[in-house]
């Protein structure tokens, strides 16, 4: 494929899986009360989680690689068989513990248990296309998930309780996982699966969870952290504001998971940085101009998007959109670092992700909710700030040969 329609392919497949991503929330807090959207919020908080550690764990080694031999469709394949068998591993774990819990979010969590290897198996495969370089695989996969996810939601009624809103979400995935795992057969026909490699010491894929750990994950448990510990609510404001950037919150995570293989077809190293850079501008000012579009959005079409959960989040527009462009900044930067050397970017992520927490605990003590969403602002400035003065120290340094970076290249980890 042509590296422009690969491009197009690529970026029309963010757009659908952004789109299925907001128009989920949207219609959990248009089917829910505002305290079955915080506790819908709460489990999917932690499929985001569970999501993302997946991510880092299988599809971030995976699209390091290079090229579409054997080798490449060989790891492909046992990244997607790896990433359903641990899936179904862990939500069976979770779904046994949460069963003999009481509640509604309890009840939620168990549902999400059983529909795991579902939902993180479908994603794993948006890797592996990618890899191959054929994104127009996997957006063939997400516009048939787009379309079962807004037929099974549509047929909902309110007030539905967020263990069914779970379920119905989780099952809609799986017409797609069905139909990409058959294109994944038939692209990688005669390549073995091999496990080994992705639970070797020294993995890479180990190191990438530890990053994302001590950055999404870690803010993103402390937002449940302090809504245990002070407002529930503080879970669903603060939910519903991230919700309306929904788009943009999928954006930042391809451009670091499927953003190498495309920048890779660019060969010198200096140009990729400036491509890299070009398109944190373009994120940032995007980031700017949807802020402004929704905080001049009127009252009635807020509601309609988030019924009751709209004035809460409404107040935190001019925090949250400040927060994406500077995020918008901060995951280019860590792009260009993993494309120059992956193992540069644990420290940033570490100091400045438990800096931003921080701040959030913070601004929450000073000024409530309001307050934490700017502080969770501020870590994102510093944030930005550290990864782009990494990235002005390594081109500093003396030019090395541009190798291809595959994830078994690299050496093992002391």
């Amino acid at each position: 494929m042509r590296a422009r329609t690969a491009i197009i392919a690529s970026v029309a497949d963010q757009g659908v899986a952004a789109l299925t991503n907001i128009l989920v929330l949207v219609a959990a807090a248009r089917l829910s009360t505002v305290a079955d959207f915080a506790r819908f919020s709460a489990v999917y908080l932690v499929f985001t989680v569970l999501l993302g550690v997946f991510g880092a764990y299988t599809g971030q080694p995976l699209v390091l690689k290079r090229g579409d031999g054997e080798e490449t469709r060989e790891a492909c394949r046992s990244a997607f068989v790896f990433t359903v068998a641990a899936s179904a591993a862990l939500g069976a774990l979770l779904a046994g513990v949460c069963v003999l819990l009481p509640g509604d979010t309890a009840r939620a969590l168990t549902v999400l248990g059983l529909v795991l290897p579902v939902v993180l198996g479908q994603d794993s495969l948006r890797y592996a296309f990618s890899t191959l370089r054929r994104p127009h695989l996997a957006l063939s996969s997400d516009l048939v998930r787009l379309l079962c996810v807004l037929g099974v939601l549509s047929a909902q009624e309110y007030g539905t309780g967020p263990d069914r809103l779970i379920a119905v979400w989780g099952l809609s995935a799986l017409p797609a996982l069905l139909l990409s795992a058959a294109l994944l057969h038939r692209a990688t026909a005669g390549t073995p699966v091999r496990l080994r490699p992705l639970m070797r010491r020294g993995y890479l894929g180990a190191r990438f969870v530890v990053e994302f750990g001590v950055g999404n994950a870690t803010s993103q448990l402390s937002v449940l952290g302090l809504g245990a510990v002070g407002s529930p609510l503080l879970v669903g404001a603060l939910r519903g504001a991230t919700t309306l950037f929904g788009p943009l919150n999928v954006l930042y995570t391809s451009a670091t998971s499927f953003g190498p293989p495309l920048l890779g077809r660019v060969t010198d190293e200096r140009r990729r940085v400036r491509a890299t850079g070009a398109l944190a501008a373009v994120l940032a000012l995007t980031a700017a101009l949807w802020a402004a579009a929704l905080m001049l959005l009127p009252d009635r079409a807020g509601r309609e998007l988030l019924g009751d959960t709209w004035p809460v989040a409404a107040s935190l527009l001019p925090a949250t959109g400040s927060q994406y462009a500077a995020m918008a900044a901060g995951t280019c930067g860590l792009l260009a670092l993993r494309m120059l050397d992956p193992r540069t970017t644990l420290s940033i992520q570490v100091v400045f992700s438990l800096t931003a927490v921080a701040f959030m605990a913070g601004g929450y003590v000073l000024g409530g909710v309001p307050g934490a969403a700017w502080g969770l602002c501020v870590g994102s400035v510093c944030k930005a700030a550290a990864t782009w003065a990494r990235v002005a120290r390594i081109r500093r340094r003396k030019p090395v040969p541009d190798h291809a970076v595959t994830a078994g290249a690299l050496p093992s980890a002391p």
